[in-house]
């Protein structure tokens, strides 16, 4: 056999697997586990065809195009991260289709993020701040119920915490929550109403209240409305947050997601420190496909891929170099030196879940609009 009937045959073989897959996509609705075995058949096709130098015929434009674009939308603080990762992944992609993929990034306040996909900005992916900010876009009917089981450790590829960032020196001597309800001291943290680290901020400071109140409601919501009397600016998200205490020099403290407050040490050394309090909670940023966009596009492979490769030890230490907890537990531990790995966390799953958080504190009426004076 000659090389040019082996290729030819090479070719016919990977047609065939091509045309199966989506054949077994548009046929039936799969369901999300044989989407990843549909998926890798694909991956394997063309991953042989571009060693070849094959042109499969029957496949669909996006595959066949040279280029592939698919939009991330995503919270305030992931800029740093995407902007990295979105170069590795891109290597990645090329290695393994020969195709090669350009990732369009949207960043703002995630609970906004979330309502202007629902209204329809167009993303083949999500990463946002918390699970319930992912469910606002399946209940308008763009990803499938079940999103939250289709990747790793409930589709949150790296994690993070609630810490302060004070500046050099602590003057105002901030230790604990306790000395956020202070008279003389200035607060900065987002909107829960627009912002999920806000809400993560939030239900922290509640946590701590819980435990030093005994669970006695009225004396935490006495707290917490003493601490947002302290804020002095609600910003929409949490790079505007940031933006506020240290480009605007507002506040005494800022409650900050980890990464946030570690960016902002590394890049004044001189001007500001961390410290972490005695109760914070494991924030638990998610992402997901956005099912409807990528059906449409004919994107669910890379974009299925470009999650799925977050999982990646490659991916997990560039999320720790962000200054994100790594969900690999073993390349956390490479990591022990940076993070506090002791603090006490609770979870999202003491207050009942993301429904019932969201229905009791932040929905219209909620704790938070009773609480917060403007």
């Amino acid at each position: 056999m000659n090389l040019t009937s082996f290729s030819d045959l090479t070719i016919s073989f990977l047609q065939k697997i091509w045309f199966y897959s989506v054949t077994a996509k548009h046929n039936t609705k799969p369901h999300r586990k044989e989407r990843k075995s549909i998926m890798k058949k694909r991956l394997l096709a063309l991953g042989i065809a571009a060693v070849l130098g094959a042109n499969i015929a029957g496949t669909s434009a996006v595959w066949a195009a040279d280029k592939v674009e698919i939009t991330n939308v995503s919270y305030d603080p992931t800029r740093e991260l995407y902007e990295q990762y979105n170069k590795v992944f891109a290597k990645h992609w090329k290695e393994q289709t020969g195709q090669e993929v350009e990732v369009t990034q949207s960043h703002g306040g995630s609970g906004k993020q979330a309502l202007e996909v629902a209204n329809g900005l167009e993303a083949d992916v999500v990463t946002l701040a918390l699970e319930y900010d992912v469910n606002a876009v399946e209940n308008a009917g763009l990803i499938d119920e079940g999103w939250i089981d289709e990747f790793p450790n409930d589709s949150s590829p790296y994690t993070s915490t609630i810490v302060f960032l004070v500046r050099k020196g602590n003057p105002k001597g901030i230790k604990d929550w306790d000395d956020l309800i202070k008279e003389d001291v200035g607060v900065i943290t987002p909107n829960p109403k627009t912002s999920g680290g806000a809400r993560w901020n939030y239900l922290a400071a509640w946590a701590y209240a819980d435990k030093k109140f005994n669970g006695d409601e009225d004396k935490i919501k006495d707290f917490i409305k003493k601490l947002y009397a302290n804020v002095l600016v609600l910003d929409s998200g949490a790079r505007g947050a940031t933006t506020s205490f240290v480009e605007n020099g507002q506040g005494d403290v800022l409650i900050a997601w980890e990464n946030e407050a570690y960016l902002s040490v590394k890049d004044y050394p001189d001007d500001y420190e961390i410290v972490t309090p005695s109760i914070s909670i494991l924030a638990q940023p998610s992402v997901a496909i956005v099912d409807e966009v990528v059906d449409k596009k004919g994107t669910r492979d890379v974009a299925t891929e470009y999650l799925n490769y977050l999982y990646s030890d490659e991916a997990q230490r560039i999320a720790g170099d962000n200054y994100y907890r790594p969900s690999n537990e073993d390349i956390l531990k490479e990591y022990a030196d940076v993070f506090d790995l002791n603090v006490n966390l609770v979870t999202i799953d003491d207050f009942g879940g993301w429904d019932k958080a969201q229905e009791t504190h932040f929905a219209d009426g909620g704790v938070f609009d009773q609480i917060y004076e403007e």
